[in-house]
């Protein structure tokens, strides 16, 4: 409900950038765009088993290799270790490898490191009644991202607050937007200020 003076903090993980905003009355009260989504989390997984494994992933085997982590995942409460299947670097055959969770979530803390620092700077740039809102109603994510396994979990760790996943993060905003266009929603109107 955007239209109340109460603040809500939006994220949308998208495949090549992040952005993070607080929206009240109806408008954008502070928001980032940071350089950092999905493919960056990708290229770290992809990196890591290449250097630590030697082993090769295609990156369209990235998202099932995330899927298999589970619903915790990427959370100390998920799997020890995970089997990975690739192509061995050095002889181009097909190898598998069990690979430590725990290490997978160290792989990808750089790229997730420069996402909290962008909802650090909108929280330190919000006006701090707004961010006692937030710290109730906590963030709520959208884009494909959203859906990487454990990442809500580990966001709300290092917020210390509430983080909700829309529902279908995946399509959910481009849902909305039709239901607009085709006036299934009524556009937002904002009652004037009393003089």
């Amino acid at each position: 409900p955007v239209e109340r003076p109460e603040a809500t903090m939006i994220m949308v993980c998208g495949a090549a950038a992040t952005q993070v905003a607080v929206l009240s009355l109806g408008s954008i009260v502070t928001a980032e765009r940071i350089p950092v989504g999905g493919e960056a989390v990708d290229r770290a997984i992809v990196q890591h088993l290449r250097h630590n494994h030697e082993l090769m992933l295609p990156s369209q085997s990235v998202r099932p290799l995330q899927i298999a982590l589970s619903d915790n995942g990427l959370t100390p409460q998920g799997p020890v270790s995970t089997e990975i299947h690739g192509r061995d670097v050095a002889t181009g055959l097909a190898r598998s490898v069990r690979v430590d969770t725990a290490a997978m979530r160290d792989a990808i803390h750089t790229p997730l490191l420069a996402v909290l620092d962008g909802i650090g700077k909108v929280l330190r740039d919000c006006p701090p009644d707004l961010v006692a809102d937030l710290v109730d109603r906590g963030i709520m994510m959208v884009g494909g991202t959203a859906l990487l396994p454990g990442l809500d979990q580990m966001l709300g760790e290092a917020t210390g607050m509430p983080v909700h996943i829309a529902e279908r993060p995946d399509v959910c905003a481009v849902q909305g937007l039709g239901a607009m266009l085709e006036g299934r929603i009524a556009p937002l109107v904002l009652a004037p200020l009393a003089a």
